[in-house]
């Protein structure tokens, strides 16, 4: 039961970071899903993965929080809880399928492998993927910063 509220908060953190107009609360929704995919790897006990999932979305958000403060233009539109909660609704729905269907769990027995070890061993694409993500942010972030710093 802990992982399908686990996948509902990770889902819904996820589309409101990508659809929330003020950049601040973006960023913060970004942060729950940091937050909930380092719950979700420690529970599966890959403690390692989670903290280093934990470090790379503290080193991330700072860096989103600081140029969305110092980039970010104030949106023209005013805060609608209505299209919060269309939003948060939206998330709940795009969940249902971990909730109803069967999602198992990677399994030591059955794999033969943990799922700590796949994390560490199995991930190499992912992990340098995450890595390029970060660099592309932070080449975005310079090349504004520059580009500002012209005018």
């Amino acid at each position: 039961m802990i992982f399908e509220i686990l996948a509902i908060g990770l889902i819904v953190s996820a589309v409101l970071a990508l659809f929330l107009d003020e950049i601040v609360y973006s960023v913060a929704a970004l942060s729950g899903v940091f937050v909930f995919t380092a719950i979700i790897y420690l529970l599966n006990g890959a403690i390692f993965a989670a903290i280093f999932q934990f470090v790379v979305g503290i080193g991330t958000l700072a860096v989103l929080f600081l140029s969305g403060e110092m980039l970010g233009e104030k949106p023209s539109r005013k805060f609608s809880p209505l299209r919060t909660a269309g939003l948060i609704g939206a998330g709940f729905l795009l969940s249902l399928p971990a909730i109803f269907l069967s999602v198992s769990t990677p399994s030591p027995v059955g794999s033969g492998v943990a799922l700590s070890d796949a994390l560490w061993n199995l991930r190499g694409v992912d992990v340098l993927l995450q890595g390029l993500l970060i660099l592309t942010i932070a080449l975005g972030i310079i090349i504004v910063l520059y580009e500002r710093r012209k005018k």
